[in-house]
């Protein structure tokens, strides 16, 4: 059988979706109550990258919050409960300029007159050693998603961008001491975050510095920092450390195919429309200016919606 016999019996689904985050299963729950068949691909668990946060206290509808990996899997359930369907497997290739649209899978090739991509982002570690050990017990990548649980607490923040000035600048309202660590020896962020920060009482600017090691029991208790200058070295007792070095968006299998900005995230607006007719791109992977839970599961609905309008056009002629 050659690849269009193959291409001719395989299923076609209304909507493929890439990815089982907020930004995925929330697209799923509001394709199938549109009637659409959806599929959800995801190489992991439910969840994405939210799945390892141990709590989130910024999600409306839960007042005492909850982990990551459990409102994964509710959101799994809420859009099986209309009938999406998760496969787990690892998307290999895709063809998104067919029609329909191709899914290379290690468990299959899948066919879709629509898709979604929700294949989030991650955060760059500093790659020292326990540092994955210690996330989620003193080392975090978002001061807006774990901030609050180190009111009146010492931290550090590590990195010179926007995202790491923002996090210093938020946790300096909440805690009792912000140390900000940057190998250089100037912000990289915008003028807008220096004054707030150079004239914040309980900031303190370690330049021309980093992490060379995490110090823990149970919890991360604090660090040891080297100035890169002179190699000086300082232990700082801490009860948190945030690393803001930024995040690397999962695109790398559609290079080429669709239109990334500088930085490989997917260039769509706030209706998630990409530069390919009938491909959506949801949650972290896209361009905007604000990355959270909530802000994903947006884009999942909408871009479902647009999806369903995409394929009433087309029936439509």
């Amino acid at each position: 059988m050659d690849r269009m016999e193959c291409m001719m019996k395989t299923h076609v689904y209304d909507t493929v979706i890439i990815g089982g985050g907020p930004a995925g299963y929330t697209a799923a729950l509001y394709a199938t109550r549109a009637g659409l068949d959806t599929l959800v691909l995801e190489k992991l668990a439910p969840g994405g990258q939210m799945a390892e946060t141990m709590q989130i206290d910024n999600y409306p509808g839960f007042h005492e919050g909850i982990d990551g990996f459990t409102l994964g899997q509710q959101m799994q359930a809420g859009a099986h409960r209309f009938g999406a369907v998760t496969k787990q497997t690892q998307v290999l290739s895709v063809d998104l300029r067919t029609d329909p649209k191709q899914i290379e899978t290690d468990s299959g090739v899948y066919a879709a007159k629509t898709v979604i991509l929700a294949t989030g982002a991650h955060h760059r570690h500093l790659g020292i050693e326990n540092e994955d050990t210690l996330i989620g017990r003193g080392v975090g990548y978002c001061a807006a998603c774990d901030g609050m649980l180190y009111r009146g607490k010492t931290v550090a923040v590590v990195g010179g961008g926007n995202s790491a000035a923002a996090d210093a600048l938020l946790l300096s309202r909440l805690c009792k001491k912000v140390y900000l660590i940057h190998r250089r020896d100037t912000l990289r962020a915008t003028k807008v975050y220096h004054e707030p920060l150079m004239t914040a009482e309980n900031v303190e600017f370690l330049w021309n510095s980093t992490v060379e090691t995490l110090h823990y029991e149970a919890r991360l208790s604090g660090i040891t920092v080297k100035n890169v200058k002179d190699g000086q070295t300082t232990q700082i007792p801490l009860d948190g450390l945030f690393i803001s070095i930024g995040r690397a968006p999962e695109t790398a299998i559609f290079a080429g195919q669709i239109d990334l900005d500088e930085y490989g995230y997917i260039i769509a607006d706030e209706s998630t429309c990409t530069s390919i007719p009938g491909v959506f791109a949801a949650g972290d992977v896209r361009t905007k200016a604000l990355r959270q839970v909530v802000t994903a599961a947006a884009d999942g609905a909408i871009a479902a919606h647009y999806a369903e309008k995409y394929l009433a056009e087309q029936s439509n002629g």
